[in-house]
């Protein structure tokens, strides 16, 4: 019966035509129930350290999408394996968008002297943690659901705190996977500014909470602190293959094809990938929170993505978050979608 819905309502897509309006990613017909893949947005930005508006990428990547002819490079015919969109929390939107004037304030006591220990900042803190605990318990209640009807799950972004509960998810139901971070920052923080679940500790907490993750492979990092290359030197799970070891080798005669061999050599059999958009150069994600010179381009990061599923490996899962919007221009929330069309694609072949 599944299949034979779908047909019927390609018969009435046309994948040739323009890009229709449906609150869906792409303007595709699939619903989730039919979809191969369902895609969980999630419009929180609280805990930005630096730059915000990431919590407006998911409106604002359904729009770009629309422009993206569907016929794929990497998977020609992918979407007719069914990409579904789950409908973005407007509740959730509103409430980030509070709380994270609450948390510019700490912030702000926090750059003029003030300690997460004063009474002022642990009052906000307390409010904005709580808050964040619930998002995780909605995308993890969420991931679930789908995961349980067999579905892949990929989660837009928001900042990266969001993917928690879609990675406890999935280390729950297979123990021993693998987490490949392309990103400029290592995100090894523990509780940073406070803030339990920040953008900046979402894989400190990944690490630390869940068992069943084995393996984290950073790609591209390049903005560190001292406590992060500690715990990274120490920790036996992590490899980081970062920026600009990456470029030396380049300019020294290594291929990016040797070494995204040597990057998916670390990798186990299954693979959840977490993307922060500004893992990539800052030319296409000029608007994300914290931008940082250097990083992959479009095309070594999709060959990357590529690599893994022609390895043999599986995607079980993916994030795409920090893309910020501009009021500007339109390129952000572009080369977001056309990411997002990638891991989809690549995580369906």
């Amino acid at each position: 019966m599944q299949k034979q819905i779908i047909e019927i309502m390609d018969n009435l897509f046309d994948p040739n035509g323009i890009g229709i309006s449906n609150g869906n990613y792409f303007g595709l017909p699939t619903t989730c129930q039919q979809a191969k893949l369902v895609l969980l947005s999630v419009p929180w930005d609280v805990t930005t350290s630096y730059g915000s508006g990431a919590s407006k990428a998911p409106d604002a990547m359904i729009d770009a999408s629309l422009q993206i002819d569907l016929w794929d490079k990497h998977n020609h015919e992918g979407w007719k394996e069914g990409i579904g969109t789950l409908p973005i929390d407007e509740d959730m939107l509103l409430e980030s968008r509070h709380l994270r004037n609450e948390a510019e304030r700490v912030i702000w006591h926090l750059e003029n002297g003030g300690t997460t220990e004063d009474e002022y900042a642990q009052r906000k803190l307390r409010k904005i943690n709580e808050a964040s605990k619930k998002v995780n318990q909605y995308v993890y209640e969420q991931a679930n659901e789908w995961l349980d009807k067999g579905k892949i799950v990929g989660l837009v972004g928001g900042d990266h705190s969001t993917p928690f509960g879609l990675i406890q998810a999935l280390a729950e139901r297979n123990p021993g996977m693998g987490i490949l971070q392309i990103d400029a920052h290592a995100d090894l923080r523990e509780c940073y500014e406070g803030f339990e679940f920040s953008h900046a500790s979402i894989m400190y907490n990944s690490l630390t909470k869940f068992k069943g993750v084995d393996r984290l492979v950073q790609v591209g990092v390049r903005d560190l602190c001292d406590e992060e290359v500690k715990m990274a030197t120490d920790d036996p799970r992590i490899f980081q293959f970062d920026d600009y070891t990456l470029k030396a080798r380049t300019f020294e005669g290594a291929s990016w094809k040797t070494q995204c061999d040597e990057i998916i050599d670390k990798l186990p059999e299954k693979v959840y990938v977490s993307f922060d958009i500004d893992g990539l150069s800052p030319d296409n994600c000029p608007s994300t929170g914290t931008p940082v010179p250097g990083g992959l381009s479009f095309h070594e990061a999709v060959y990357l993505i590529n690599s893994i599923v022609e390895s043999g490996r599986k995607i079980i899962g993916f994030d795409l978050n920090e893309v910020v919007p501009s009021e500007h221009s339109q390129w952000d929330a572009n080369v977001g979608a056309r990411m997002l069309y990638k891991l989809c694609n690549i995580s369906l072949k």
